[in-house]
């Protein structure tokens, strides 16, 4: 990278993308299409920054090119109420959970589409499984050179984001013992998890290469990780963290990632990198995130011990202090302490879910209830 390049900086502009589940009001159930029409009707309202998932019970929404953390949440907030206003019209809803409490994947169609249609011939059994949402977050990052280099920097906090954004502790009605299940059904694909450290650019392309060329891939969409540079874009696109249920939550997790990267950015002016550790090692950390959320610690690779994730969050609020002033998201990373409070939607519907268990219900009256509780939550603070 040229020093004019690093003296311009990049843009650090946000987007945010979120897929969410479309459930029938009366049953709680997740439906196998959408109405007709529904889609274009919400389009129109949200002009085009709507579209279907693979599965044809999801749809996803984008915001457009956003100057600020707060600006991203306004923009989120009205896709968010366009979609629940159509869907409502329907006598269904949006829920904003990385996974339904109770769905069956069987039971569900992929959208009829020649990109979603070969991703099910390519895949199998495993894409029909994906009945999985997930939040999605560009940051502008103009410099390719510099693009990789943040990515490979960056890397070591996917655990951190996934953590505090769990929003999937169930699976086929079944309590499932992990905070972000979404994390182990996704896995089942190819390249996705955490993305390799890569010495350059042309290093980078270089590995993509060798996949186009052999006819695996037909470009760098089909790069599932956790963090990768978009391929449509000029961003850093973060793929770690389910999607949150609170889009308070959801503006935390999103700040943290832009503060991050401009924290990053700021040492490397400054002639100082953050290090970097094998992929053994974050993976090692993204399994505790996946596992138990931000309830039992992450690994301090430096000291060799697991540290409560309380003491790492506000170790992260210092470090990105000055950066998160400059970006204007201090409140939204402050609500980060909200989270680890009251806890992630994960340790909420967990809570509500024991809560009507205890009160008597049975397994599938205390499921609909987590669902009731999701429809409610996710067009909450709109």
């Amino acid at each position: 990278m040229d020093s004019a390049g690093l003296s311009a900086g990049p843009s650090f502009t946000v987007g945010i993308e979120e897929e969410f589940k479309i459930v029938d009001l009366e049953t709680g159930d997740l439906v196998r299409d959408l109405p007709d029409g529904m889609m274009e009707a919400i389009a129109e309202v949200a002009q085009g920054q709507v579209g279907p998932e693979f599965m044809r019970s999801q749809i996803e929404v984008g915001t457009p090119i956003c100057s600020s953390i707060a600006e991203a949440r306004t923009e989120l907030a009205g896709l968010r109420r366009a979609v629940a206003a159509e869907a409502n019209k329907h006598g269904l809803a949006p829920i904003s959970a990385s996974t339904h409490p109770s769905a069956a994947w069987s039971d569900q169609l992929n959208t009829d589409k020649e990109r979603y249609n070969a991703l099910a011939e390519a895949m199998g059994g495993v894409a029909r499984r994906l009945l999985i949402s997930g939040m999605h977050v560009h940051v502008g990052v103009e410099d390719e050179e510099l693009r990789i280099d943040l990515m490979n920097q960056v890397s070591y906090f996917m655990p951190h984001l996934l953590a505090i954004s769990t929003s999937s502790p169930f699976w086929h009605g079944i309590e499932s013992g992990l905070k972000s299940y979404r994390t182990s059904v996704f896995r089942a694909l190819p390249r996705t998890g955490l993305p390799d450290e890569f010495s350059s650019w042309s290093d980078y392309r270089r590995h993509v290469g060798v996949l186009v060329q052999a006819g695996v891939i037909e470009d760098a969409t089909r790069l599932w990780w956790d963090l990768r540079p978009s391929d449509r874009y000029p961003t850093l696109e973060m793929r770690a963290s389910d999607i949150c249920t609170n889009i308070d939550d959801g503006m935390t997790v999103a700040a943290m990632y832009v503060s991050l990267l401009r924290m990053l950015y700021r040492r490397r002016k400054g002639n100082q990198r953050w290090r970097t550790y094998s992929r053994m090692l974050i993976s090692e950390n993204m399994w505790r995130a996946q596992r138990y959320g931000t309830a039992a610690g992450l690994i301090d690779f430096g000291r060799g011990i697991i540290v409560p994730y309380a003491e790492l969050y506000e170790e992260l609020l210092e470090l990105v202090a000055e950066d998160a002033a400059e970006a204007g998201c201090v409140a939204e990373l402050e609500h980060g302490r909200v989270i680890l409070e009251r806890g992630t939607s994960s340790d909420r519907q967990l809570a509500v879910y024991h809560g009507a268990l205890d009160e008597g219900a049975d397994q599938p009256a205390a499921l609909r209830r987590v669902v009731d509780f999701l429809v409610e939550e996710t067009v909450r603070d709109l």
